[in-house]
């Protein structure tokens, strides 16, 4: 049986497939991020797609402070899921509720060599809590247009 979670030997299964991702994103979800520093600073990032379709989308990325660092580019959902994609023998998995200005969420927790990755189960796509390094970034709202 082909897993579309699995993609590829050694990797863990993914949290969601990119048939997932694809269905829960549409045209015009726009996702707030927080970005917390070692230093106590924050900032503030906006994440937005358009242009949706069977195959990807346009994902535009700006700070919310100051739109002058506006970048786009088109992403394939499998792109978006390869994200995910762990390596089996350095990453651990495991469930945990998580309380965040989003709500509190049910989560699969990733722990990798290189940081702590949530995903909400009930939000499909990034991970709604990453933290590495002293870094935190959190999904503030999911919004669709």
């Amino acid at each position: 049986m082909n897993d579309p979670h699995l993609l590829g030997p050694g990797l863990l299964p993914t949290p969601f497939t990119a048939a997932e991702i694809r269905d829960a994103t549409g045209r015009g979800k726009t996702i707030r991020i927080r970005i917390d520093l070692p230093d106590g600073t924050s900032s503030s990032r906006v994440n937005r797609f358009s242009e949706t379709d069977a195959g990807g989308a346009t994902l535009e990325r700006w700070s919310a402070e100051d739109r002058s660092d506006l970048s786009a580019n088109r992403v394939t959902w499998l792109e978006l899921q390869r994200h995910a994609a762990f390596d089996a023998e350095t990453t651990s998995v495991s469930t945990e509720s998580l309380s965040i200005p989003l709500g509190e969420v049910e989560c699969l927790r990733y722990d990798t060599e290189g940081g702590t990755f949530w995903f909400s189960l009930a939000h499909p796509g990034m991970p709604v809590h990453y933290e590495s390094a002293g870094v935190r970034t959190t999904v503030v709202s999911v919004e669709y247009n």
